[in-house]
């Protein structure tokens, strides 16, 4: 599902990712840790091809990094939902838009989308919120909110970019046990995280990033 052949990806202040291989199968759950600045938000940008390797290959879910296009970059996106530590809701549109807006963008019938809605939204405990706008609701709940946006349209492969970093505890672990959930309906999961003590212990494959390597945990 998620391949990586000897891709490497320098940034202008010179820390990135090297000569980096991994893979990861379809229907896993794998955590990726490392401190700040370690590359793992460099590694998620590669996988949901917004950045394009250096040298070396990115494969996800059928899709290469070599001479990918513009439409074939739109094509990928629609089976990945990424979930942002800072949550990146529209301050300006209550929780039933923000949610159903990447249905909006693929095209889904109007008819179709309240259903869909309600659904995720009962997925990660936020039913009768939809009128609710981003302000109102806890930083537990405009992460839920956007892992909300993230599965509506039941991607392959779910992508989350230290998504309990704003969060206390209580919340970084429901949000965890919410990933698993999610996880059990088949889905490709990849979190990273700098908490280890959040992530240890649930019989996951973890990855460490560290200076721009990967090794097992």
């Amino acid at each position: 599902m998620i391949e990586f052949q000897n891709a490497s990806y320098a940034h202008n202040k010179g820390y990135g990712l090297n000569n980096l291989n991994m893979s990861i199968d379809e229907g896993e759950f794998t955590f990726l840790i490392g401190p700040t600045g370690s590359g793992k938000t460099t590694l998620m940008r590669l996988i949901y091809f917004d950045i394009i390797p250096d040298s070396g290959i990115v494969k996800i879910n059928g899709f290469s990094s070599p001479g990918i296009t513009q439409k074939k970059i739109a094509m990928a996106r629609q089976s990945i939902g990424m979930v942002f530590q800072d949550y990146k809701l529209l301050k300006d549109r209550n929780l039933f838009d923000n949610v159903a807006l990447p249905l909006h963008v693929l095209g889904f019938k109007s008819s179709e989308i309240p259903d869909r809605v309600d659904e995720a939204l009962d997925l990660v405990g936020l039913e009768g919120k939809e009128g609710h706008y981003p302000y109102e609701l806890s930083g537990g709940e405009q992460q839920r909110a956007s892992l909300a946006r993230a599965i509506i349209k039941e991607p392959d492969v779910l992508l989350a970019d230290e998504p309990t970093g704003n969060l206390d505890p209580v919340s970084s672990f429901e949000l965890v046990r919410l990933l698993e959930t999610i996880h059990e309906t088949g889905t490709t999961i990849l979190m990273a995280s700098h908490n280890y003590n959040l992530i240890k212990g649930r019989g996951r494959q973890i990855l460490e990033l560290k200076n721009g390597q990967l090794r097992i945990r």
